[in-house]
């Protein structure tokens, strides 16, 4: 895991509704896989053909990843607009990074992130 668990509690607690009422980062909507709750997390989201790609800083374990992946499904508002996104899939690196356009930054060596969350627009 790349970043510690406690670091994420932090985030979902105090820096993600603060990021979420500034309204400049993509949200993604997602139903909690045991408690039916719904749930908003500010992430990156990145363009890729037929889909968006997430960077699972804390690792696909992590509860927003879980949630999505038992749901298959989940709702992202960016740039104004609600997408429908389904079929969620864990990709490594190398898939993630020929997915991405070239201008797009790489999450730093330092970070290990090594997987990523790969969605397809709802048809």
């Amino acid at each position: 895991m790349p970043m510690p668990r406690w670091w994420g509690h932090i985030n979902k607690r105090v820096f993600n509704p603060r990021a979420i009422k500034g309204g400049k980062w993509p949200v993604l909507t997602h139903v909690g896989r045991r408690s039916g709750v719904t749930y908003h997390t500010p992430l990156d989201a990145y363009p890729v053909d037929g889909g968006y790609l997430f960077v699972l800083v804390y690792g696909a374990r992590c509860d927003w990843a879980q949630n999505v992946l038992a749901a298959g499904r989940a709702q992202l508002r960016v740039d104004g607009r609600e997408l429908d996104l389904t079929a969620p899939v864990v990709v490594g690196e190398a898939e993630a990074f020929r997915a991405l356009a070239d201008d797009v930054t790489r999450p730093p060596k330092l970070l290990r992130i090594t997987e990523f969350l790969r969605m397809d627009l709802a048809a």
